[in-house]
């Protein structure tokens, strides 16, 4: 069964934002990237909120036209143009291609689109993450912590009414000193 899952990037002090919306920090290099565009690949879709697209649409859909966006960053491109991908946003008006805008975040519309995809569903995003997990729709996280503290910054995760009890599924340290920490949601059956 598909499953649907968080991917994000955090400081060690669990910010993924600095302040102003700034995410220069990120340390992506050749080999994070590479990883990226493997696992990303295998998707089959990417659920985000409209700040995390339209950041995405901005960049990634002519990356690859740039000599100097060559290797895993040219490579992303190709993969973000492909990827089918459903927008939640109450003020876009239109999206870009193999984009489909949805207005509200109804349980059941989600899980069917995750049942129905090629593989899992990758979503990106705090609010949505926030909506999603009070819904109980994530069925893992995948956070890369970076070797920085920002001090101050807009936290991934806010306050909720209930604990989430998570298995460690995977972890990995990649050569810049990223840590991959993968969790699955553990859900009382």
């Amino acid at each position: 069964m598909n499953k649907i899952v968080f991917s994000i990037s955090v400081s060690l002090d669990g910010f993924f934002e600095g302040p102003g919306h700034d995410i220069d920090w990120h340390t992506v290099d050749e080999e994070l990237h590479q990883h990226f565009n493997d696992y990303l690949r295998t998707m089959g879709a990417f659920v985000e909120g409209r700040v995390t697209y339209e950041l995405m649409e901005e960049f990634w859909p002519t990356a690859d036209r740039d000599p100097a966006n060559a290797g895993p960053m040219a490579e992303f491109a190709g993969i973000w143009r492909g990827m089918p991908k459903y927008v939640y946003s109450r003020t876009l008006e239109t999206v870009g291609p193999n984009a489909t805008l949805l207005r509200e975040v109804d349980p059941e519309q989600v899980r069917g689109l995750r049942d129905a995809a090629p593989g899992d569903l990758v979503a990106g995003g705090a609010g949505l993450l926030e909506t999603f997990r009070r819904l109980d729709l994530v069925d893992e996280y995948r956070v890369y912590v970076h070797p920085v503290l920002l001090g101050r910054g807009r936290p991934f995760f806010r306050d909720a009414d209930s604990r989430q009890g998570l298995r460690l599924l995977e972890t990995r340290t990649f050569g810049n000193g990223v840590v991959l920490l993968r969790y699955e949601t553990v859900r009382g059956d």
